[in-house]
């Protein structure tokens, strides 16, 4: 799947979160939302895209830093 396609994804996702009252409940949703519903593949190439100066500007601020404060737990269950 295209990387901008997850980004969209990936920022559709925590608009949806971004309502919450709690940020690190936020956060956390929306890391484990990725992590049940996103086949390896594609968590795997949206963490990439955490080290792509290029890519990484497309990111929202909120799912940019899900990603990063939840990085391990995405990336543990990536094959």
């Amino acid at each position: 799947m295209d990387v901008s396609n997850l980004i969209r994804m990936a920022n559709r996702i925590g608009e949806f979160f971004e309502a919450m009252p709690d940020r690190d409940e936020a956060l956390h949703g929306i890391a484990e939302h990725i992590q049940k519903f996103w086949d390896p593949r594609m968590r795997g190439r949206l963490l990439t895209a955490l080290a792509q100066a290029e890519e990484v500007q497309h990111l929202s601020p909120i799912v940019r830093e899900a990603l990063l404060r939840h990085e391990k737990m995405l990336a543990s269950v990536v094959a």
